[in-house]
């Protein structure tokens, strides 16, 4: 449900090169109250902003027209691309985040989410693979939406990609495991920054792609195992499809 324009933010610019969006970024607020980040994406001394905020009971606020450079990337890279916030449009959604008492997503917010998202990839004929999270282009930055972000649910409905592994998969990543120079290059393969750390990377990784990593909070998000490696694998096969597709 897309509300009247109650509040608009006045911090945008122009697309690099008159670019169209070709990547959805999705972020979570990390703030106290939906009204509380509405105002800060509004306040031209924050310059900071997105196009979309959806709120915990599925209310979606546009800030930012869409053909508009929102500021909401930061320092960021993906796939060789370093101006995000030209190639993006950035979905704010509301979350205390980790600094405030993070907490899951409403089933109102991802279905909101998921119809957005849907309405943009059509529009602007964006590859699934190109809807990413904050902590994906910002590794040594950014954590949001974090890792009870229900990805899977979004990619069940055309929103992203969620990595289903074959046994071939599973086989090819015994071998893999051990060679974190492959995994590494892998990684990078499919959009990672090549410079932060490597346990960095791979955390970034894990928060998307293997969230069970962060169930109990233990020391090995930064270790990659064969689970690991077998979803990149099924990952890096299902965007070559796509892209071939394309």
């Amino acid at each position: 449900m897309f509300l009247k324009p109650k509040y608009t933010s006045p911090n945008f610019n122009d697309r690099a090169d008159g670019q169209k969006p070709s990547m959805i970024l999705l972020h979570y607020t990390g703030m106290k109250t939906a009204k509380g980040a509405l105002e800060q994406l509004c306040n031209p001394d924050a310059e900071v902003s997105a196009h979309y905020v959806i709120e915990e009971n599925g209310k979606t606020h546009q800030l930012v027209d869409d053909d508009k450079r929102a500021w909401h990337a930061g320092k960021s890279f993906w796939a060789g691309e370093t101006d995000i916030n030209s190639a993006s449009i950035g979905v704010e959604i509301v979350n205390p985040g980790h600094e405030f008492g993070y907490e899951e997503f409403t089933k109102k917010q991802i279905e909101a989410v998921i119809d957005l998202c849907k309405s943009l990839l059509l529009k602007y004929e964006i590859p699934a693979h190109r809807v990413l999270a904050h902590s994906d282009v910002a590794i040594t930055r950014k954590v949001d939406p974090g890792h009870l972000f229900p990805w899977a649910d979004l990619a069940a409905q055309g929103v992203g990609l969620w990595p289903v592994p074959t046994e071939m998969d599973y086989q090819a990543a015994e071998d893999m495991v051990v060679n974190h120079e492959a995994f590494h290059e892998l990684l990078c393969a499919y959009g990672y920054n090549f410079e932060p750390d490597f346990g960095e990377t791979v955390v970034a990784y894990h928060r998307h792609f293997y969230p069970e990593k962060f169930d109990h909070w233990d020391d090995k998000s930064n270790e990659p195992d064969v689970l690991s490696c077998a979803r990149l694998l099924a990952l890096i096969r299902r965007k070559h499809e796509l892209e071939n597709a394309a």
